[in-house]
């Protein structure tokens, strides 16, 4: 061990060691078989993630530090976007986009207990449980299929005095109308809080100008949970053009502190024992002086670390989610008793899944299929909560004021009752795909005859 003459001639050692080990051991080498499993999802990486991560891992900051600030500042170009802040999770993600809005900065469009929220019971859960959690009121719209995204037609049914914002998500990488729902909140001066934790990579045309989901908003979200579209481990993103809500998510982020020291650093700002806060002291020391009731939700640098060379692959994961989906769109196109999904008009969506509901009349039943084709080792998944109001959480709350419906959520329950979905993620080959497809055909085939 007393070999090496310096640290970095130990990292660079201790590098080629773990790079023969990716090779050697984590890297994919079999071909696959029919019969061999098939996830939904699964991570992509190669020896340039483990290596990112030993780097970090010998630094041992283990709190954000240097590779955060990377992928931060990385990520914000890349998706065209002034501030982005890394977090814990997608679900943390989705809590400080919402907290950010109840900030009394915000003056008279702050957010208040029991002001309403317009979203969707058709999606993942932490997209509503900040709103009930804080004392908002969710009001919940139906779904179009085959988008599965809001029906922007009820959108002014749903509007009333108390509605501050709109927060909704991208479902599967497919982008909601924001046409519609962006004009809506024009109009009535509305927040508009963009989930983009399933859609990272899609794009969306309005009136002639292209972007990227989650930049057309007040604020978005994204999560690197291993199934997403790139991955830390866990990790999300909440991300802004608006300068005054990207220090509002840093303080609720970084425990509701008013300072803006980075991590490991003192009097940034130059006045540390100098301001007066609140009913403090004059001088009471800023780095201890707290605006907002926060959290810690922030990112360790090991899986920054990931994310900066996940980062780097990402184009190329767009591309192959797109590919795989328009393979099963082809290859599943003559069933009658499926209906294939849309993507959205004006949309180039980015795909996190690919999405079947069972018709109604075709004498097969959703769980059966999928029961058969999980049995064939195919991975599959509901669309998450089907209908939120349905669950166990909504027992206690159920039929009271503490959230509405508006109009019946037809679309929803069909949804629940009849709809799955498989996977596109960029490490599936043509042969999985196919073997896929092969089985949910030889599928409707059989759950029909029983």
């Amino acid at each position: 061990m007393g070999k090496w003459k310096s640290e970095a001639e130990a990292r660079e050692e201790i590098k080629n060691l773990v790079a023969e080990y990716y090779h050697r051991f984590k890297e994919q080498k079999k071909d696959f078989e029919p019969g061999d499993r098939v996830s939904y999802a699964s991570r992509v990486f190669d020896e340039k993630e483990m290596l990112s991560l030993t780097d970090a891992t010998l630094d041992f900051w283990l709190t954000t530090g240097r590779f955060a600030d990377e992928f931060e500042k990385k990520f914000a170009e890349w998706i065209g976007v002034k501030h982005a802040y890394l977090v814990n999770s997608g679900s943390s993600a989705n809590l400080l986009a919402f907290m950010t809005l109840t900030a009394p900065e915000l003056g008279e469009r702050q957010i208040k207990r029991g002001d309403e929220v317009i979203t969707v019971a058709c999606g993942f859960p932490t997209t509503v449980t900040p709103i009930l959690q804080y004392g908002a009121v969710p009001v919940f719209l139906d779904v179009t299929v085959p988008e599965y995204n809001v029906d922007v037609s009820r959108l002014e049914d749903a509007l009333s005095e108390k509605t501050k914002a709109v927060m909704i998500a991208h479902t599967l990488g497919n982008p909601f109308n924001l046409e519609v729902i962006k004009k809506f909140c024009d109009k009535h001066h509305l927040w508009l809080i963009e989930d983009n934790c399933d859609a990272l990579g899609s794009r969306y045309t309005i009136d002639g100008e292209t972007r990227f989901t989650g930049t057309f908003g007040d604020i978005g979200t994204s999560s690197f949970y291993p199934p997403h579209h790139m991955t830390m481990g866990e990790g999300g993103c909440v991300y802004t053009n608006d300068s005054k809500l990207g220090r509002l998510i840093l303080s609720y982020r970084d425990w509701g502190r008013d300072c803006i020291c980075p991590s490991g650093q003192d009097n940034f700002c130059k006045h540390r024992f100098s301001g007066q806060y609140g009913q403090l002291p004059k001088g009471y020391d800023h780095k201890y002086t707290y605006s907002h009731f926060g959290y810690n939700l922030k990112v360790t640098d090991m899986q920054a670390a990931v994310g900066v060379e996940q980062l780097k692959k990402f184009p190329r994961f767009i591309e192959k989610r797109k590919a795989n989906w328009a393979f099963l769109k082809e290859a599943l196109s003559d069933i009658e008793g499926l209906i294939l999904p849309e993507p959205a008009k004006n949309a180039d969506p980015s795909w996190f899944g690919f999405l079947l509901s069972v018709k109604e009349g075709s004498g097969v039943k959703r769980n059966d299929l999928t029961a058969f084709l999980e049995k064939a080792n195919i991975q599959t998944r509901l669309l998450f909560s089907g209908n939120l109001i349905k669950h166990p959480c909504f027992d206690q709350i159920r039929g009271t004021d503490a959230y509405r419906v508006v109009g019946e959520l037809k679309n929803t329950d069909y949804i629940m009752e009849h709809s799955f979905w498989i996977g596109v993620y960029p490490g599936m080959t043509k042969e999985m795909l196919q073997y896929m497809a092969d089985k949910i055909h030889e599928g409707m085939r059989e759950c029909k005859k029983n």
